[in-house]
């Protein structure tokens, strides 16, 4: 679960980390005021769950309130990648004097968390991992152990040389630490951290990224969820216990199983179609969500062709089907949808589906290639 920088923000400063002087803003007039507020130009961000806002027009200075008033009119109700800018941060323009770049992430290779830090901050690490990845320095931290001081200390030193801004950069690098740790966040980052001309290092952008499988012990977390800057076909399935995260192709897939699910995505990608999501329903032998499935899958205009997938062992094949039959009744899908059922119960599937003359396939290839024939997909060779 992403939150909002303005929120993130309000997380460092709570651990200690130094953020600029700011306040979330809906209206224009509201930005107006904490522009006064603050006495200073400021900088209005739009919140938005996104990278770029910057390049789409969403970030932009403000020398005084009259002005901050106007950028916040235009910033407001503006779409960002297919988000409208709802909120906006407005926060004291600091006056930058060198740009660096810190991050903690989950590592699966490593299975710990490692710590990042560049000289090069305001520009995307991507592009310094791909050009000049020398100018990365990672810390792969023992959890059981902790982050140590004086590995916090190492980090530093390869940012600052002057003794007082490397501690000030030690001080906020332990603090980065506890505050993913006990948030149990899968990416903390900072990207610029700026040292400004009063010598002080400042968090000039903030992003915390918290595992959803937390949110159970992470209530306060949780309550910052945004479900307007979320997909609201993903929203659905959460709601209704699937596991989905639409794509942008034009198969849709309702499978059994994370491996399943994946596999029958890459065969897909093989046979030369584009999976429009990743939708696992689950070991549940629930008819309704089925029915939820395909509600989800339907609602993605890109849809052209469903493809259902299930290898049944404690999901049964008949409770599938008589999913399958509700949803058909309920919402009549204008859009071809081939099933593949084997395991338990399959004979009995098969008996529920015959009434309804759909496609059929007795493999996982033969399956994929009826769904992307029907959905007017050319397919490439075997």
């Amino acid at each position: 679960m992403k939150v909002h920088e303005y929120q993130a923000k309000q997380l460092f400063a709570e651990y200690g980390i130094p953020v600029p002087e700011g306040d979330v803003a809906t209206t224009p007039a509201e930005v107006a005021e904490i522009a006064g507020r603050v006495g200073r130009p400021v900088m209005i961000k739009a919140q938005v769950h996104v990278g770029g806002r910057g390049k789409a027009g969403g970030v932009k200075y403000a020398a005084d309130p009259a002005s901050a008033e106007q950028i916040a009119g235009n910033i407001l109700g503006m779409d960002i990648k297919g988000l409208t800018v709802n909120k906006v941060l407005v926060t004291v323009a600091e006056d930058i004097v060198s740009e660096a770049y810190l991050a903690i992430i989950l590592d699966r290779s490593t299975q710990r968390p490692v710590i990042m830090v560049s000289t090069e901050g305001g520009v995307d690490i991507e592009d310094v991992a791909a050009k000049t990845p020398e100018k990365i320095h990672k810390l792969p931290v023992d959890p059981t152990v902790g982050l140590r001081p004086y590995q916090a200390r190492n980090l530093a030193q390869a940012l600052y040389h002057p003794p007082d801004l490397v501690r000030q950069a030690t001080d906020i690098i332990m603090k980065m630490y506890r505050l993913f740790w006990e948030l149990d966040a899968s990416l903390a980052e900072i990207n610029p951290l700026v040292t400004n001309s009063r010598g002080e290092i400042v968090a000039l952008d903030a992003k915390v990224t918290v595992d959803d499988n937390s949110l159970y012990r992470q209530g306060r977390i949780a309550a910052m969820r945004d479900l307007d800057a979320e997909e609201p076909s993903e929203v659905a399935a959460r709601d209704a216990d699937l596991s989905y995260v639409k794509l942008d192709g034009t198969i849709g897939c309702i499978v059994n199983g994370a491996g399943l699910a994946m596999a029958t995505m890459d065969l897909v990608k093989r046979h030369g179609g584009e999976p429009a999501n990743f939708l696992d329903i689950g070991g549940s032998s629930n008819p309704q969500k089925v029915v939820s499935a395909m509600q989800i899958i339907l609602s993605d205009p890109k849809v052209q062709a469903i493809l259902i997938n299930i290898f049944g062992g404690i999901t049964r094949c008949d409770d599938v089907a008589n999913g399958l039959v509700a949803a058909f009744k309920i919402l009549q899908p204008t859009v071809p949808v081939v099933i593949r059922l084997v395991g338990t119960n399959e004979k009995e599937a098969a008996a529920i589906l015959a009434d309804m003359h759909l496609p059929c396939a007795n493999t996982l290839d033969e399956a994929v290639m009826k769904a992307i024939q029907l959905a007017k997909v050319p397919v490439t060779a075997h």
